[in-house]
């Protein structure tokens, strides 16, 4: 299996305001247990990041990771700098199954935001885990596979 993680709020903190590119941010960090996770799961699956962010470059989210030390993790990254699709469209996990030359089924896509993570991602045929950590209702059609913190992927 190989997980597709959503960035900000998934992975670290979308500080909301914060100007510019995480990168570049004073104050960067990882969301509690991320480090951990990552780690465990890295053992017997690849990880790579999926991210809706269009202002920064894959080196830029390369760096954001290096900063808060997740990056040793992190096979690649996907972003619309490099493959030119916005994240909230199925095309876009698509095309990452492309570049991967894997079939959809065989992703899961961990994410924080339905209409973002969730719900494309299920369209174009991969598995799908909703990092819900409020307990919010699904703002649309049910999402079966939910989490509330990140160690649960552990278990999963």
């Amino acid at each position: 299996m190989i997980y597709l993680f959503d960035w900000g709020n998934t992975l670290m903190v979308d500080f909301p305001h914060a100007q510019g590119k995480m990168c570049d941010w004073e104050h960067v960090e990882a969301v509690p247990q991320a480090r951990e996770t990552l780690a465990k799961l890295s053992q017997l699956h690849s990880i790579y990041i999926a991210t809706s962010a269009s202002d920064s470059a894959m080196e830029d989210v390369q760096k954001a990771f290096e900063r808060v030390e997740l990056d040793q993790y992190i096979c690649g990254y996907f972003c619309f700098a490099n493959l030119g699709i916005a994240k909230n469209k199925p095309d876009f996990y698509l095309a990452v199954t492309e570049q991967l030359s894997v079939e959809p089924n065989q992703l899961t896509m961990v994410g924080d935001l339905p209409k973002k993570d969730i719900y494309p991602a299920k369209e174009a045929g991969l598995n799908v885990i909703w990092f819900n950590a409020n307990g919010l209702p699904a703002p649309g059609q049910p999402i079966p596979h939910q989490i509330r913190c990140l160690s649960e992927l552990i278990e999963i």
